[in-house]
């Protein structure tokens, strides 16, 4: 800094500055678009094989229970 008052832009200053314009944000609409497309597929394709993910579902914690019942092995931590 000087004695007069003259400004000095810092260190973040310094390093801010750049050649390149600044970025001005704009609505990705493009992007959106591709979203919400691949959200669709994937309710297309899981909406199908939830009654299969289900019956899995419930058969796995139906063993689960049996096992327990029976005095199988428990995993320990």
């Amino acid at each position: 800094m000087s004695a007069n008052g003259d400004q000095d832009p810092g260190v973040l200053g310094r390093a801010y500055r750049t050649v390149t314009p600044p970025y001005r944000s704009r609505p990705d609409s493009e992007m959106n678009a591709i979203g919400i497309a691949y959200a669709l597929l994937l309710v297309i394709l899981i909406v199908p094989l939830l009654p299969f993910m289900i019956i899995v579902w419930l058969l796995g914690k139906l063993f689960d229970a049996v096992s327990g019942r029976r005095g199988g092995e428990e995993s320990s931590p």
